[in-house]
């Protein structure tokens, strides 16, 4: 069993995902601001993945990566940029995500994609 971090403003988006990621057997900790982070950080202990929204309001997501690339506990996590704008795939590669999954999600597709980035294979795709 493994555990998510998802960091997405739009309720309706977790829960999609936290759904997906439970028929994988992996749990998920979820935080809808990037002003509640710190506190999530201070109780979380193990993560194996982050999902990061890059449009949020307060902070883009690569704030947030940045922020989470200074924690030791996520230098070898995969963050994986999370979005409906697509056309943000280069920069995100450029910025450091490990991968790179569009918005809607792929029900049938996510079980592989998430076993590749679980497996520390990049996955790079939009619907």
């Amino acid at each position: 069993m493994g555990h998510a971090l998802i960091i997405d403003d739009n309720a309706k988006n977790v829960d999609v995902l936290a759904r997906l990621l439970r028929m994988q057997g992996v749990n998920s900790t979820t935080v809808l601001r990037p002003a509640q982070l710190e506190p999530v950080l201070q109780d979380i202990d193990a993560v194996d993945v982050v999902f990061l929204d890059l449009e949020m309001p307060g902070a883009n997501g690569y704030e947030v990566l940045d922020r989470l690339k200074l924690d030791s506990r996520f230098r070898s996590v995969p963050m994986v940029a999370y979005t409906v704008h697509i056309s943000e795939i280069t920069v995100a590669h450029q910025q450091g995500f490990h991968s790179f999954l569009g918005k809607p999600l792929d029900a049938d597709k996510f079980p592989d994609q998430l076993s590749r980035i679980l497996h520390g294979q990049p996955v790079w795709e939009t619907p």
